[in-house]
């Protein structure tokens, strides 16, 4: 087995890599002088089982060919199966056409890409939509991160004495993972109607479910902007929550999200490093970061010996 990584989480693919007690593969991952990406293998990968780590974060364009160049060159050098460990996938959001828009479903664009570049299975966390699984004609694991922070989250509410707790969902769409949340912390559920009029905008509509003098936990599987989560907290405590938590498993933050977070009435957000944090976001005492590398390390030592992750994370 030989773990590689591109460079959108450098950081988190080392600790993977000492997760499992091994050194990251030797490849050479940078540019040449006009932009493009120079990839070079610099060890024998023949008949080996080889995992890439890459995210495709921002930037999202560059971190996508990266790591579809480094899937070529190790498939070109012989390796014998190739997996693609991807924490976040990009693009994701952009999974079908609302009302016969015309717009791309892109989603199914990187799944083709990734397929054509010989990647024989793909392995990641929290996909924004289940429904992408079958945009892929090979095997995809999609990992529940919830079982694994769940400690966490535990950690940080239950320290205050926070046991009358609601867990909310952000959005309709989330309910299935709030309740899956819900379940794990024994607490009631409740949901945020909103309306989204145009990308990364968000108006909240309704308060589904009762929060008057309760903790309130944000689900969500990722941040972005973070306006849709700062809307929400503020609905919960203009409905008589008394605090309000949140969690989401991929740290996007663009635009001015940390600035938004500072100024929310969210008491503490956990986010994970699925996606490389930059330093504001570690400056910023509102959220607690969880890594998601031990988990990944399990995941791919279960891949390479062909057993289940199922029993033990919980996948689709």
């Amino acid at each position: 087995m030989i773990l590689f990584s591109g460079n959108s989480n450098i950081n988190l693919a080392r600790q993977v890599a000492k997760n499992l007690a091994i050194n990251l593969g030797n490849a050479t991952v940078n540019r040449f002088s006009d932009g493009e990406i120079n990839i070079k293998i610099n060890q024998n990968v023949r008949g080996k089982d080889v995992f890439i780590l890459q995210s495709t974060s921002s930037p999202t364009n560059d971190n996508l060919m990266e790591l579809l160049i480094l899937a070529d060159a190790i498939s070109r050098a012989s390796a014998s199966r190739i997996t693609a460990v991807m924490p976040y996938f990009g693009y994701a959001r952009q999974d079908r056409r609302v009302r016969s828009d015309r717009v791309p479903i892109s989603a199914k664009v990187v799944a083709n890409m990734l397929t054509a570049a010989k990647i024989n299975r793909l392995l990641t966390i929290d996909l924004h939509s289940e429904q992408i699984q079958g945009f892929f004609d090979i095997p995809v694991d999609n990992i529940y991160a919830s079982n694994f922070i769940i400690e966490d989250i535990k950690g940080y509410l239950y320290d205050n004495g926070n046991e009358d707790l609601v867990v909310v969902s952000p959005d309709i769409g989330g309910v299935q993972r709030a309740r899956a949340f819900a379940k794990l912390l024994s607490a009631e559920l409740a949901i945020v109607d909103k309306r989204r009029p145009e990308p990364n905008k968000s108006e909240v509509m309704n308060i589904i479910g009762n929060v008057k003098n309760k903790t309130c936990l944000l689900v969500d599987d990722m941040i972005d902007t973070g306006g849709s989560l700062d809307q929400a907290a503020k609905a919960l405590i203009s409905n008589n929550a008394n605090e309000v938590f949140a969690c989401a498993t991929h740290a996007v933050c663009s635009g001015e999200f940390n600035k938004k977070i500072k100024e929310s009435p969210l008491k503490k957000i956990l986010l994970t490093d699925t996606i490389h944090f930059p330093q504001e976001l570690e400056n910023n005492e509102k959220i607690i970061k969880t890594s998601v590398a031990p988990f990944l390390a399990e995941s791919i030592i279960r891949v390479a010996n062909e057993e289940s992750l199922s029993a033990v994370f919980g996948i689709n």
